[in-house]
């Protein structure tokens, strides 16, 4: 149950940090509207540094399906992560994502009926694509999660001083979301898009729209078909 709790907290912090990033530069009338893509990415890449610095050390810090579903695939397996822990894994990283998503809702509470535009408010919870196109915002979680999964394991096989792992992790997924988020928003982690974009069905935010279901499905395939072949093309070559 501690690996439950620690993934599930480290994934609602994660998603507080990033989505709150996301809310305080897209939402009207707070202190950092209209501060742009290169805050929303740091943001981010800090939100994932500060989560897998707090449950690393309990669950390995997973915090993404796409990343506890490659390292099984893979059979990437640990102490903590063993193939009984899977599914805790997976139904403690949807949660937490939940959670989040609703912690961020809270937060920016007075802000929802401020802001006219639906698709903003959508934004604050889940990705959308900056041009439509099936194959190619398929193609862009795909890679874009190839990339995360691939450099998770290559972090993996090298020796840092402690405490500087995070960091890199961090640093990681910034570079993800400054060279290959322009196009889908790099979800890279299906519970990051699907828990919020659930919640954001389900609360009473003021003057919302619909949830963009139909797109939905690409921001969960993608990551997941993207993180297997990451950590499959590492380890065939490097392990």
């Amino acid at each position: 149950m501690n690996i439950f709790f620690a993934e599930l907290i480290g994934t609602a912090l994660m998603i507080l940090l990033g989505n709150g990033v996301v809310a305080g530069v897209l939402l009207r009338g707070t202190k950092n509207e209209n501060a742009g893509w290169l805050v929303i990415t740091i943001g981010w890449g800090l939100a994932v540094t500060f989560s897998v610095y707090a449950v690393g050390n309990v669950s390995g810090a997973h915090l993404n399906p796409a990343v506890t579903l490659a390292l099984a695939a893979t059979g990437q397996w640990s102490d903590q992560f063993t193939p009984e822990a899977l599914p805790l894994y997976l139904c403690a990283e949807m949660l937490g994502a939940m959670l989040g998503a609703a912690l961020v809702y809270v937060h920016y509470l007075p802000h929802w009926a401020g802001t006219e535009n639906q698709d903003t408010k959508l934004a604050v919870f889940c990705n959308a694509p900056a041009i439509p196109h099936t194959a190619a915002n398929l193609m862009s979680e795909f890679i874009g999660t190839f990339v995360l999964l691939f450099g998770l394991c290559a972090l993996g096989a090298n020796h840092f001083s402690d405490g500087l792992n995070p960091l890199a992790v961090g640093a990681l997924v910034l570079s993800i979301g400054l060279s290959l988020g322009g196009t889908t928003g790099y979800a890279i982690n299906p519970a990051r898009d699907l828990g919020p974009r659930i919640v954001h069905a389900l609360l009473p935010i003021p003057g919302k729209g619909p949830s963009n279901w139909r797109y939905s499905w690409i921001p969960v395939v993608g990551p997941i078909l993207g993180g297997v072949c990451g950590a499959f093309v590492y380890k065939t070559m490097f392990m």
